[in-house]
This record gives C-alpha cells, sequence and structure tokens, in this order.
C-alpha cells in the first residue's frame, strides 16, 4: 500500500550554515499516529514545515498522496492540517469567524453544522462569539486545532500541540485525536510529555541533529530496545558490593540498602537466580525484591546520548 507521506533523503541547510535536516527518509502509513520524539532543536519543527510546504528543502523529495509537495503544492497543503507550535491568531476576530474564514481559505464551501460540533468537540462551543483577545492561552491552542481541522484533512500535523496546556484539556485534546484516528485521519505530533507518546502513538520517530534515528513499531521498540531492573532491597548497608557479584554488573544505592540489576528480558537467561543465590552466599539478608522495565523516556534519553 502506497504510504500516505513519503519523505525521501530530504536535507535542510539554512543561509547561516546550520544543517537542521540531514538526509532523512520516512514514510508515513494512512490512519497511524506517529509521534516524533527529539531535543530541541533536533529538527522536528523543520521536518513538518518541510512535509507542509512551508519550509523548501536543500535536497531530497516529499510526496503527500502521491503528490509531490512543490510542484502539486495546491492539491497537497488542501489535504493537510498543521497546528503550530506558536500562538498564531488575530486579536479581534471570533472563535467562529475564525474557523469559518480558515475553511474557506482552502475552498470548502460552508458548513456550519461541521464547524459546530467541531467546536463542541474542542469545548469552545460556549466561546464561539468571543473575541480571540479574550481567551486563555490554553483556548487559543484548542482554536489553532480547530482551525487546522476546518477544512477536513486527511492528514493532521500537532507540533508540541500541548505546550501550556492543563492536564485535563491534554486528555480532551488526545480524546479528539483518537477520534480522529478512528475516522481515517492521519497524525503526527512532537511532544515534549514523552508519556503522551507512550499512550497515544503508533509508531515512534526519533530525531537527533537532523538526523532520523529510528522509526519503529512502539511495542517493538519496547522490546527490542528496552530493559528490566531487579531491585533488591537488603536488610543491612553495604559500603560496597562484594567482588563475587562483579559479573551482575550491579549498582549500590547511596545508602547502601539497595541493589540494582539490569538485564534483558529477552534473553532466556537472565541470571537472577544465580545472583540471588550469590547475594545469599555472600551474606547479604534480602529485605525485598521489585522489578520494573523501561519506559520510553528511558529508551529515548539512551538513544539521543549515543549521538
Amino acid at each position: 500500500m502506497q504510504p500516505i507521506v513519503s519523505v525521501s533523503n530530504l536535507s535542510k541547510t539554512y543561509e547561516s550554515g546550520h544543517h537542521a535536516l540531514d538526509d532523512v527518509s520516512l514514510d508515513i502509513v494512512q490512519g497511524e499516529i506517529l509521534a516524533l520524539l527529539g531535543p530541541n532543536g533536533a529538527g522536528k519543527t523543520t521536518l513538518i514545515s518541510a512535509i507542509c510546504g512551508l519550509v523548501n528543502p536543500s535536497s531530497g523529495t516529499v510526496t503527500v498522496d502521491g503528490h509531490d509537495i512543490i510542484s502539486d503544492y495546491r492539491k497537497t497543503r488542501g489535504l493537510i492540517g498543521l497546528v503550530p507550535q506558536e500562538l498564531t491568531l488575530g486579536a479581534f476576530d471570533t472563535v467562529w469567524n475564525t474557523l469559518t474564514f480558515s475553511r474557506g481559505l482552502f475552498g470548502k464551501k460552508p458548513d456550519p453544522a461541521y464547524i459546530e460540533q467541531l467546536l463542541k468537540d474542542l469545548s469552545l462551543w460556549d466561546k464561539k462569539d468571543n473575541a480571540l483577545m479574550t481567551l486563555s492561552g490554553g483556548m487559543k491552542r484548542r482554536v489553532l486545532i480547530g482551525k487546522a481541522l476546518s477544512h477536513q484533512p486527511s492528514i493532521l500535523f500537532l507540533d508540541e500541540p500541548t505546550a501550556g496546556v492543563d492536564v485535563s484539556l491534554r486528555k480532551e485534546m488526545w480524546a479528539l485525536v483518537n477520534r480522529l484516528r478512528v475516522s481515517g485521519v492521519t497524525i503526527i505530533l512532537t511532544t515534549h510529555y514523552i508519556e503522551e507518546a507512550e499512550e497515544i502513538a503508533d509508531r515512534v520517530g526519533v530525531i537527533s541533529d537532523g538526523k532520523l534515528l529510528l522509526v519503529e513499531d512502539k511495542h517493538v521498540l519496547m522490546q527490542k530496545l528496552g530493559k528490566r531492573q531487579l531491585i533488591v532491597e537488603i536488610e543491612e548497608a553495604v559500603d560496597d558490593i562484594p567482588a563475587s557479584l562483579a559479573r551482575w554488573e550491579l549498582e549500590l544505592s547511596e545508602d547502601g540498602l539497595l541493589l540494582t540489576f539490569t538485564y534483558d528480558p529477552n534473553n532466556t537467561r537472565t541470571g537472577i537466580a544465580e545472583l540471588l543465590s550469590a547475594i545469599n552466599d555472600a551474606g547479604i539478608l534480602l529485605k525485598d525484591v521489585n522489578t520494573c522495565k523501561s519506559s520510553l523516556e528511558d529508551i529515548f534519553i539512551n538513544l539521543v546520548k549515543k549521538t
């Protein structure tokens, strides 16, 4: 099946000499939610802007639903909704007029019923006649999402959509995102809230220094790169780890009461049984044993550290 968005060998170098994107290739499947993670300045916004036709790439190609973003800009831009990081809104227009005007810019016929439902989905219906200047930052963020969806795009880009938004609104936004995905909309988002990506995304891409380090199914990624830790609480503090336990490369807590063993859960022999036996042979009394697994944030930090 042809991808809805295809990025091939995309690079962008600004006049200052900054290499924002370095030979990025990426295929996005229709109906998926793809989360792009990366530190500040990694190239996430530049990549989104290039796909949306707002930044001219230095080299490489991008197609949207089979159409080139440069030679068929009008067609591709009509398929895309973009929610930028910045609160780029006027001051004096109303919420209702902002969404209806944005819909008209894309050549769509008026559809008051659709705009009404969209405002209700965004918890903005009671603010429809309010001037934009009177809204809070969180409400303005909702208006931006409404503008991006006003022309009923098949692809939605969300660039840090929950920045500065309270917890309850974040939950409402992700509920809306899920409804859009069910309706067939493809969603690409960047976020600093990695736990959100872990919860909502189908695939995860990691960008650092303009390079796309990987794109992987979220569950496969966590299985391949995730680690587990065995945390052993002991009865009496120790100053050092006994030499007989050296091969397990344990970490000792500052208070000397916790021994942490990191292992790969995919290995058939984790070494846990041998470790516990060796701890007992070393004369160390166990108090409690717990396990925990890597989060997507742990994997992300480890990947970025290696670049």
